[in-house]
């Protein structure tokens, strides 16, 4: 895989997989621009991948605009900014409900738009969705509406550019190696009274494989979508789960 004299952007890029993804493009020649929140944890992996970093809100219209802005011209854009929280539907308050389309559909879409507004000619759209926007989880009903919907966006797209040397798809892993997926273990522990391996057991029991899916599976699933060999894999939403969905 070569991709020298290719820009790789790609956000929630300070931890997990944004932090992997960042990685596997610099070693396959990418110019790469990481963008987050946290700016401490970004010059982290800046330091580790030689990456760019960037400090935007995917969740902000200006500051997306701004990072594109900074960035410069990209080929490749990944849209990886996400989060999780998780309670029983009938308590679920409508700030959650925002909060969670806010940076998973929304920072998905300002991103995408930004993203295709600069590409001239061959380019990528990635999306890192997940497993839950191809069915149903409970407790997290708005985390799996965005993912739908990140889904659905993914699919609209694709035939928007379909006449172009630009493909947009939507990776779907399952329980990730990541420290969100650390967070979800510590809430069971504090709500069950589990212990660490039972926590985890309880989230690794919905993969067929029994395991958690590790960043570096996703890292280069979206390299393969990179490749000529992709180029005719398009509006495509690719499971990640060890044979769940």
């Amino acid at each position: 895989m070569n991709l020298a004299g290719k820009r790789a952007l790609i956000t929630g890029g300070g931890s997990g997989i944004g932090a992997d993804l960042a990685r596997g493009f610099a070693e396959a020649g990418a110019a790469v621009v990481i963008a987050g929140r946290r700016l401490d944890a970004l010059e982290a992996v800046a330091r580790k991948t030689g990456a760019h970093a960037v400090q935007a809100d995917v969740t902000d219209e200006q500051s997306v605009s701004r990072l594109f802005m900074e960035a410069g011209p990209c080929d490749i854009v990944i849209a990886n900014a996400g989060a999780a929280e998780s309670a029983p539907f009938a308590r679920t308050s409508l700030t959650q409900w925002h909060a969670m389309l806010g940076v998973n559909l929304t920072g998905t879409f300002l991103t995408f738009r930004e993203g295709l507004k600069q590409m001239q000619g061959w380019g990528r759209l990635i999306a890192i969705a997940s497993i839950a926007g191809l069915r149903g989880y409970p407790y997290v009903a708005p985390y799996v509406a965005a993912k739908h919907g990140v889904v659905g966006l993914t699919k609209a797209v694709a035939l928007e550019v379909a006449q172009r040397e630009i493909t947009v798809n939507a990776i779907c892993p399952g329980y990730v190696a990541t420290e969100m997926t650390d967070r979800s273990v510590a809430h069971i522990r504090a709500k069950t009274g589990m212990n660490q391996a039972q926590a985890l057991g309880a989230l690794t029991k919905t993969s067929p494989q029994n395991r958690l899916i590790e960043p570096a599976e996703i890292t280069s699933l979206a390299l393969w979508l990179c490749s000529a060999d992709a180029r005719g894999m398009n509006g495509q939403a690719l499971s990640l789960a060890g044979g769940e969905g």
